[in-house]
């Protein structure tokens, strides 16, 4: 089994139950269509996160499931933004210690203010990324809520 990652070491300080699961990664498929086939959960339970930019309160972090798309404009809302968007993936490592396709919700660099869609509390197993690629947990939806201090706001619109 692969080291503990930071995100690891915080479930475990929190005694918060989890399981590791390994798979191979693609640089051209690190969608959450593509992880969800390869650890066996249908897209709805992987959640991907998400590092924005709000033009009043700055850096935030949102995660959704992996067959959602954010609403930008329910995020800025909740956040208490006019506008947010996306940061450049050049910035991620610099801001969170993590790499596009490896962000996870916990142990970033600095804590964000951390927005959840409300779903994820009713989802067992919810899976998020471990810290890296080819590394997700799999851990109890509402774990994962407490565990991050998340803000849960609908935040999402199904495509």
């Amino acid at each position: 089994m692969s080291a503990k990652t930071n995100a690891c070491r915080i479930l475990d300080a929190l005694h918060i139950s989890y399981t590791l699961h390994e798979y191979d990664w693609d640089e051209d498929q690190l969608d959450a269509y593509t992880v969800a086939d390869k650890v066996g959960l249908p897209a709805d339970q992987i959640y991907k996160t998400l590092v924005l930019r709000g033009d009043k309160n700055g850096i935030m972090m949102a995660c959704i499931p992996g067959d959602a798309e954010l609403n930008l404009k329910s995020l800025a809302q909740a956040s208490g933004n006019k506008k947010v968007e996306m940061v450049a993936v050049k910035e991620i490592q610099a801001l969170t210690g993590y790499i596009r396709g490896g962000v996870s919700p916990l142990g970033t660099k600095k804590k964000y203010p951390f927005y959840l869609a409300p779903a994820a509390v009713n989802v067992n197993p919810v899976s998020i990324s471990a810290g890296r690629r080819g590394l997700q947990i799999f851990l109890k939806g509402e774990d994962l809520a407490a565990a991050s201090e998340a803000i849960l706001v609908d935040i999402t619109s199904h495509s």
